[in-house]
């Protein structure tokens, strides 16, 4: 097991254990990385989701969603992923060059609500891998991680990921695309997501001067 706490990152898992997720996600672009986030962290990020405000944000003809503002909860979680052994851990599960951070934002898919995500690649601005990390309270239907060949219509990859704190790491890349499904039934769809870049580096993120892109 692979976790981030708020005394930094635990491994349990043996180099075997390891070089499987290796091995899938050569095959599969994509791997589930469970409680990635552990009990203490996801209970103190969903306090804070639950008071949190969100707005209406639309990515070009991409998705419709709803973006958390910047608060306790989305600094946490910026620091435990831009952990350097975090990094090196990433970069040996795909393969991917080196990490300068890890940029995100935690957004939410509210069923019947308009909101939708279709098939894209990421594949601008030095994004490498991406990941999502599920901060829900409550198990969501539907808003299923897909992964498909760019123009074809065979899904390579579908994955669920319902369970608190549990993540997905996916490949970013001119020749695969993903997407997320409709949430269906009456519990919205919360995450922790976005893309493993080469550059910038994070501290250079934190001097006030910088700005960090979300879309």
């Amino acid at each position: 097991m692979v976790q981030l706490t708020r005394s930094g990152m635990n491994i349990s898992a043996s180099p075997e254990d390891l070089q499987r997720l290796r091995t899938h996600f050569d095959r599969h672009h994509c791997i589930r990385l469970p409680a990635l986030l552990d009990a203490d962290v996801v209970g103190l990020v969903q306090n804070q989701v639950e008071r949190a405000e969100f707005a209406g944000k639309t990515h070009q003809n991409i998705g419709v969603e709803l973006c958390m503002r910047t608060n306790a909860a989305l600094t946490l979680l910026y620091f435990l992923s831009n952990d350097r052994r975090f990094f090196r851990l990433v970069q040996e599960l795909t393969g991917c060059d080196r990490i300068g951070a890890f940029i995100g934002r935690v957004y939410r898919m509210v069923p019947g609500s308009g909101h939708y995500d279709s098939w894209h690649s990421d594949n601008v601005a030095d994004r490498m891998i991406g990941m999502s990390v599920n901060l829900g309270s409550q198990a969501y239907t539907g808003g299923v991680f897909q992964l498909r060949k760019r123009d074809s219509t065979e899904t390579l990859a579908e994955m669920p990921n319902t369970g608190a704190g549990d993540a997905i790491l996916f490949r970013i890349a001119g020749h695969v695309e993903h997407r997320v499904t409709a949430v269906e039934g009456t519990v919205p769809k919360t995450a922790f997501a976005g893309w493993f870049v080469s550059e910038p580096d994070f501290l250079s993120l934190l001097s006030p001067e910088a700005s960090a892109p979300v879309s």
